[in-house]
Formats: structure tokens, C-alpha cells, sequence
């Protein structure tokens, strides 16, 4: 690798430079903060109501994001020391240096319509896959049922939500602390998950929350891409989540969720590739033919279910003072409609993936942090090959206002056991990554 000491020096010199951005006093009812605030917030709170409906109120939000990133990239199949192997330049990888990655953007309408009904909209203005603006999704939360007539099920309903549109699905509690194109205030490190569990779909969920108990079910059209045509290759996608959140003093608190979400057959199915915005660690692994925009899922890795999945996720959570654990552990069974046995049924595969971070929050109302995080993913790709990979992340972040945070990282990731033919053979990548966040 480059010298280190060189990439952290210009890192900080950027971080010192970072401006903030004013604070934001407009707030909604029974709404996650998209500030410091906001995190270690998973479902949207209940009952947070501060003031009587008095007329529609529009709250305009965003959020920008921008790394510098300094990585190194090999796999085996360059021999540069002897010209005549068969593996010789094969499989070249892009070639790639330390420099900035392009700005990302997103615009945020959050609207509150009514007495307990609310809607959310997202726009990417800027995504590594999409430099042009486009919707990601939106939906309408409901809360109580007083726009409809004051008090109607007034019991139920303060226990209820209920949340119908085409949006992110709540599959696990990772995807609440992940980066969202530019809204990466809430993730602690650069990067997300390895086999990064995501998608949006058009469908409704309902909640439950009492007394520290979370319970969700969910039901889907399974489709990324809205489309009338092909109904005999869809099924609904369902999802359910139970858990428990506690502070149990104020020192300590505890959550635990498990989550799943099931597809019995689709067209295709994104759970693991639908984050169209693109991921961070720009053009890692790829061939030389890669672009930063066409091959916008770098560093991550699809199991490749493409026509049905069931995976389970299990995640606790653990703060006490600045201490902060957040775990997970994911089994995730499928296949593509093209993998038989030999016997000709239908072959299925699993991946299990775990992570574990670890975070120490510390200064004025824990304005810093340092911390690491460990991913591993492990299982069988489609035609029999069982793989794994392995990422370790350190990192360390300041929040120069709730609404501006800088993290620096190191990361280094491994792929083992691929076979020789592909670009991930003996591969490896590791460097540092600085990332300015402005959210508000």
C-alpha cells in the first residue's frame, strides 16, 4: 500500500476544512431526526407528539455526501513476473488511485398532512449509478385515525402505525444505521454491509409497539421495478419483525429484533442488489473495463437468489454510557429458477453473514467516536463453489454540528476460496477512506 501516513495527513488537513451547516429547529410529529439525533433510532417513535394539528406543514430536508478515498485493489491472476503463465493479465483489474468520489445528494419532503398522517419523499438529486435525479420512494404513515373523525379507535391506535406506499422495506435493523446514498449521518463507518440487505417495494406495513415491545408484519408486490406484465412469475414478498427495546436506565439500554423476509417466486428478486444509488468504495474489484457508474455495486456481494429468498436477521443492540455494540447475524436460503440438482428438483443454496460493531462515543453530548466493525459472509455460489469474505473496518468519526459529521476510516477486505477464472481470485482490497456528511 501507498504511504499510509501521507493519505491520513491530507484526510485531516480536509476534515479541519469541513464547514457546518446551520442548525435545523423544524420538527414533525412521530418522526426520525435526520441529525445526530436521529441516531440510534430504528422504527420511527410513537407518541412523540409535541403540538396540535393547525394546517399542512412541509419540512424540506436533505442531505449531501462526499469521500476522498485512498485504496489498493489485487486479485491473483497478474504474473507480472513471468509472461508466459496462462494467468498472465488475464483478469487485470481497474486500475484506480486516491482521489475524490463524486458528490452525492438527496432531497427529502417530509409533509405533515393531518392529525397523525404524514408523508415521506426522497429524491436522489446525485447517486453513483444516476447522475441525473430520480425518486427512490416514499409512503404515508398513519398514527391515529382523528383525520378521519377525532377519537375513532383512539385505544388501538396508540399502539398502532401503519405505513403503505412504495418505500424501504423494514427487513432487519441494519438497514437503519446503513448510508442511504447521502444520507450517511447515521452510519458510523464508510461502507455497509457486505451482502447489503435492501430494497423498496411497493406494499404496507403495520406496527405494534407497547412497553418496549416491537412486533411488525408487512406484505409487498416483491418488485423493484413496478410493472403490470409477467403476473404468473410474482409472488407477494412477507415480512415480519418481533423485538424489545429498553432504556433500562439511564445508563444502559437493550434491543433485540429478529426479522424476516420471504419470497416465493419472482421475475427477479433484489433483496441484495436493489440499492440502485450505488455503493461506497468506488470501483474496488472490478475489470478493467469497469465504470464507476455501470459498475455501481462494488465491494458488495449478491448470493445471486434470483427468482426466490428467505432470509432471517437477527440483530441486538447493547449501549451503556458511550459504549455501543450492534450486532448481526443473517442466514438467507434461495435460488434462481435455473439451479436443479441432479436429480432435477430444485437446488437451493444459503449464505450466512455476520457483523459486529463495536463504537466508543465520547466527548461534548458524544460529539466523537472511534470504533471497528467485523462482516464476514460465507456460502455457496451457483454451480457448487463455497466462498467467503471477509471485511474489518476502523474508523473514527467527529460531529462538528448535529447536522455535519467527518469519519476516517481504514478498511481491508479479502475474498477466499474463488475459483481461478474469476475477478475475485486471491482479490483483496484495503486503504483509507475520509467521508464529509451534511445532513439536515
Amino acid at each position: 500500500m501507498r504511504n499510509l501516513v501521507s493519505k491520513l495527513t491530507l484526510m485531516m488537513m480536509l476534515t479541519a476544512v469541513t464547514v457546518g451547516f446551520g442548525q435545523n429547529k423544524r420538527s414533525l410529529n412521530n418522526y426520525r431526526e435526520p441529525s445526530k439525533e436521529g441516531i440510534n433510532v430504528f422504527e420511527a417513535p410513537k407518541d412523540t407528539a409535541t403540538a396540535e394539528f393547525d394546517g399542512v406543514k412541509v419540512r424540506v430536508g436533505g442531505s449531501s455526501a462526499l469521500q476522498f478515498q485512498a485504496i489498493d485493489h489485487e486479485n491473483g491472476w497478474v504474473d507480472t513476473d513471468n509472461p508466459d503463465s496462462p494467468w498472465f493479465e488475464q483478469l487485470p483489474l481497474k486500475e484506480i488511485g486516491d482521489n475524490f468520489n463524486l458528490a452525492t445528494a438527496n432531497l427529502d419532503l417530509d409533509v405533515q398532512l393531518h392529525d397523525g398522517l404524514r408523508m415521506h419523499l426522497r429524491t436522489y438529486l446525485s447517486s453513483r449509478h444516476h447522475p441525473e435525479p430520480y425518486v427512490k420512494g416514499g409512503y404515508i404513515q398513519i398514527d391515529n385515525l382523528n383525520f378521519i373523525q377525532d377519537g375513532l379507535l383512539a385505544d388501538l391506535m396508540k399502539n398502532v402505525t401503519v405505513k403503505l406506499g412504495h418505500m424501504e422495506n423494514n427487513y432487519g435493523d441494519m438497514h437503519f444505521r446503513r448510508s442511504d446514498n447521502a444520507q450517511a449521518l447515521y452510519n458510523p463507518f464508510v461502507g455497509n454491509a457486505i451482502m447489503d440487505a435492501f430494497t423498496t417495494e411497493v406494499g404496507g406495513e403495520v406496527y405494534y409497539q407497547n412497553n418496549g415491545w416491537i412486533a411488525m408484519v408487512g406484505l409487498s408486490n416483491g418488485k423493484l421495478n413496478q410493472a403490470v406484465d409477467r403476473p404468473e412469475t410474482t409472488s407477494p414478498s412477507v415480512l415480519a419483525k418481533l423485538g424489545w427495546d429498553k432504556q433500562v436506565n439511564s445508563d444502559l439500554r437493550v434491543r433485540l429484533t429478529g426479522s424476516l423476509y420471504n419470497t416465493a417466486h419472482a421475475a427477479r428478486v433484489y433483496l441484495y442488489s436493489a440499492d440502485r444509488a450505488g455503493s461506497r468504495y468506488y470501483l474496488v474489484m472490478e475489470d478493467s473495463d469497469a465504470s464507476a457508474t455501470d459498475n455501481f455495486r462494488s465491494g458488495r456481494f449478491d448470493p445471486g437468489f434470483r427468482n426466490e429468498v428467505t432470509a432471517i436477521m437477527i440483530n441486538p443492540f447493547v449501549k451503556y454510557g458511550g459504549l455501543e455494540f450492534f450486532g448481526m447475524f443473517e442466514t438467507s436460503t434461495g435460488r434462481a429458477a435455473s439451479e436443479f440438482d441432479d436429480n432435477g428438483d430444485p437446488s437451493d443454496r444459503n449464505f450466512t453473514q455476520i457483523m459486529a460493531e463495536l463504537l466508543y462515543r465520547f466527548g461534548n453530548n458524544e460529539n466523537l467516536y472511534v470504533g471497528g466493525r467485523y462482516n464476514n459472509v460465507s456460502g455457496e455460489l451457483a454451480g457448487g463453489t463455497d466462498i467467503s469474505i471477509n471485511r474489518i473496518n476502523f474508523g473514527m468519526g467527529a460531529f462538528l454540528t448535529k447536522n455535519v459529521l467527518a469519519k476516517l476510516e481504514y478498511v481491508s477486505q479479502t475474498y477466499n476460496d474463488f475459483e481461478e477464472g474469476s475477478q475475485y481470485y486471491d482479490g483483496k482490497f484495503n486503504g483509507v477512506v475520509l467521508e464529509a456528511v451534511i445532513s439536515f
